[in-house]
């Protein structure tokens, strides 16, 4: 298992694949990928960064998952890998609580006390942060993140590429369109346009609003 991003989210993201029983998965983590040589610095971390994700060759071995949570940037270092020949793991947290008949793509990770319902279709590299919930018959798509405590209720859609800050909550059968992009707390009513950052409880488009903060 190959970490790509040694950032925080990294960090986080080794401690959900160290949970996992060994008996539950077949590979063992080898390290990072990271643009900066010196991400790890000063912490206490035991694994090496190997190299930079956009040069790494892969190993007939080696398996990768995306810890990088800008959802473009994560789509084109994964799309760029796979191009090299690299494959994708996807981490599910033992505490996970999932239900019956869901469809989960390659290369995702799914946090601690995190949820998926039934019937949920889950694309490629997507992030279910930790306390996130994804409720029935809803629809995610590649590269989306969600993050901590967001709930994605029965019958969403989310395309390619959204981010959900914190505590966002998509109602009931709305879509939202590709790398849409909606703001911590936020409470979605209605179907959001690709491209849009929305913010607010109902939630409306707000020009240069980045959800991630400065």
């Amino acid at each position: 298992m190959v970490i790509i991003g040694a950032s925080g989210l990294g960090r986080e993201v080794l401690g959900y694949a160290l949970d996992v029983p060994p008996r539950d998965r077949d590979w063992v983590v080898a390290g990072f990928l990271d643009a900066d040589p010196s991400a790890l610095d000063g912490f206490d971390i035991d694994y090496p960064i190997l190299g930079n994700p956009s040069t790494y060759q892969p190993g007939k071995d080696d398996r990768f998952v995306c810890a990088i949570g800008d959802p473009g940037t994560r789509l084109k270092l994964c799309r760029e890998m796979k191009n090299r020949g690299g494959r994708f793991a996807t981490i599910f947290h033992p505490s996970i609580v999932l239900g019956l008949n869901n469809r989960v793509g390659e290369g995702c990770i799914f946090s601690a006390r995190s949820g998926l319902s039934a019937n949920v279709s889950i694309g490629n590299h997507v992030i279910l942060n930790g306390h996130a919930g994804v409720g029935h018959d809803a629809v995610i798509g590649d590269g989306v993140t969600i993050s901590s405590f967001c709930d994605v209720t029965g019958n969403a859609v989310l395309g390619e590429g959204v981010f959900l800050g914190s505590h966002a909550v998509i109602l009931p059968g709305v879509k939202v369109g590709d790398f849409a992009r909606i703001g911590a707390g936020s409470v979605v009513v209605r179907n959001v346009p690709p491209g849009a950052s929305m913010f607010g409880n109902p939630a409306k488009q707000v020009a240069g609003f980045d959800p991630e903060g400065p």
